[in-house]
């Protein structure tokens, strides 16, 4: 077996981001489901965009962020996702390259959209995301770079992406190309009401081609329908190597087996700001930790660190030197 020459490859969404500060009142007006993610189509995309105040335009897509948060670790990693052969496709190329992330997937002529995520951020710090996925839905097998997966020392797969009959072959292809290979996979639960669309599914996704699981408290109790979130971390242990369960301000879990680890949660001095992208830089640092051979607690303890910077300002992905906060907090 060939040592891997790559930390991560993301197979997810390719989405760019409109970012806006709104009330409460906004949320009500425009018939919103407040802190979570809905998917709307062209015309709802447009009205809301149209409507929402001023804000912020970045790159985005949950795997998107996780791999950007690795290369700010000091991390090598890639992506695999779909764009089109617009503006917003070339913007997102563009920011995963400056950010060390390999993509070079070309825009798809003729086809829809680069996917957008309208992201409101209410007074707060919650975040509700309205989700057009344009041609990011449609990625399929052929989209799957086998070589490229089979070269990652992990792979990460954004729960978001399972709405698409192609995605989802996607998906599975490159869970089998990894574990082919003797590589981790990983699969992030992303939303609780993707969790419901898709709980049979990925019960035996998990059992089958899974390794590792990231998710929050809510995520993993819809998964397995229960109560008791200490229930959940038993089920789940029966079915993955090790689950990362993010619990917000008490921190997060690690479960492995019957193993359970408590990790703090980190906070910076500007406080919470926005936690759009929470999760995602989450499993940033659990995933750099990882492929260095860190410690389940101490890359527990890194996407505690990632987090924390991403909640303390507007956007999803890091502004400060992630590798810097680390040694300070983690000192």
């Amino acid at each position: 077996m060939a040592e891997p020459r790559i930390d991560v490859v993301g197979v997810g969404n390719a989405i760019v981001d409109v970012i806006s500060e709104v009330g409460d009142d906004f949320i009500d007006a425009h018939g919103l489901v407040k802190h979570s993610m809905t998917l709307i189509d062209l015309e709802r995309a447009d009205h809301l965009g149209d409507a929402m105040p001023p804000g912020i335009v970045a790159s985005g897509g949950s795997a998107a962020n996780t791999v950007v948060g690795v290369a700010c670790f000091g991390g090598t990693a890639a992506y695999l996702g779909v764009v089109g052969d617009d503006d917003l496709g070339e913007a997102f190329r563009r920011d995963l390259r400056e950010a060390g992330v390999g993509f070079d997937v070309p825009g798809r002529p003729d086809a829809l959209p680069t996917a957008r995520c309208l992201i409101q951020v209410t007074p707060d710090a919650q975040r509700t995301l309205n989700t057009y996925l344009g041609v990011s839905a449609h990625l399929g097998p052929d989209d799957i770079d086998r070589d490229l997966v089979a070269a990652a020392s992990h792979l990460y797969c954004e729960g978001y992406l399972w709405d698409m009959e192609p995605a989802k072959a996607a998906i599975r292809l490159a869970m089998d190309v990894a574990r082919d290979a003797g590589r981790t996979v990983s699969l992030t639960l992303s939303d609780s009401f993707c969790v419901d669309r898709h709980r049979d599914e990925w019960r035996e996704l998990l059992a089958d081609r899974v390794d590792v699981v990231f998710g929050n408290a809510d995520e993993l109790r819809s998964l397995y329908e229960v109560d008791d979130l200490d229930v959940a971390a038993e089920a789940v242990a029966e079915d993955v190597d090790v689950a990362f369960v993010t619990l917000g301000k008490a921190g997060s879990m690690v479960v492995a087996g019957g193993d359970r680890v408590h990790v703090v949660a980190d906070e910076l001095e500007h406080g919470v700001v926005d936690t759009t992208g929470a999760g995602d830089l989450y499993a940033s640092g659990v995933l750099a930790g990882l492929s260095r051979g860190a410690s389940l607690e101490h890359a527990a303890r890194l996407g505690s660190v990632a987090a924390a910077e991403i909640i303390s300002h507007l956007g999803a992905r890091p502004e400060a030197d992630l590798v810097a906060i680390a040694d300070r907090l983690l000192a």
